[in-house]
């Protein structure tokens, strides 16, 4: 996989490109940069989560994910490679079962927020929504593996579920969204 860099400043990308892993060089706004960004950000997101008190195991597992994520950088880095494979999205699909098995079934929409652990899995959960937007579209001028985007869409749905779970586990519960919050918040709403 590519060199290694040992210096870091080699303003090679002072003109607006930046060497993919194969040695080519592509413009710093096109759409395989954009989704190595978004998947980087939401490697650098599960960091910041990692930092929080996480119930047990759950550390383990998100450091596994982080490592996923630093391949399908990898990936996206090596036009033509394939390093995600059906088996970590397998791995995924199990822990949404694991975690999502001991949550009460939705009644409502939920907010982000609760505890500052779920708030973060939110953030990481829309990083995560918008990298496989990106993937998508740089999906329709290139060729992209399917694994990677379906490991952005089972991942995004585990950051959900973990974010219910890490409100439990602060004890508190899910933020209900309230249908009818507006017309409560209405000038004179309260004297009807």
């Amino acid at each position: 996989m590519g060199n290694r860099l040992s210096k870091i400043a080699t303003r090679t990308g002072d003109q607006g490109t930046t060497g993919l892993g194969d040695g080519t060089r592509t413009d710093k706004d096109s759409g395989r940069i954009h989704a190595m960004g978004d998947v980087d950000e939401l490697n650098s997101q599960l960091g910041v989560l990692l930092c929080e008190d996480l119930p047990a195991g759950l550390s383990e597992e998100l450091l596994s994910i982080q490592h996923d994520l630093f391949d399908l950088g990898g990936e996206l880095c090596i036009p033509g490679y394939e390093l995600i494979r059906e088996s970590q999205v397998a791995n995924l699909d199990a822990l949404l079962e694991k975690y999502n098995a001991g949550l009460p079934p939705l009644q409502e929409f939920i907010l982000p927020g609760g505890s500052r652990a779920a708030a973060l899995a939110h953030v990481c959960r829309t990083v995560c929504r918008r990298a496989e937007r990106v993937l998508v579209g740089l999906g329709k001028t290139e060729q992209i593996n399917p694994f990677p985007r379906q490991y952005l869409n089972r991942l995004s749905d585990l950051m959900f579920v973990l974010s219910r779970v890490l409100n439990r586990h602060a004890g508190g519960v899910d933020v209900l969204w309230k249908r009818d919050k507006a017309a409560d918040q209405e000038p004179g709403a309260e004297n009807r």
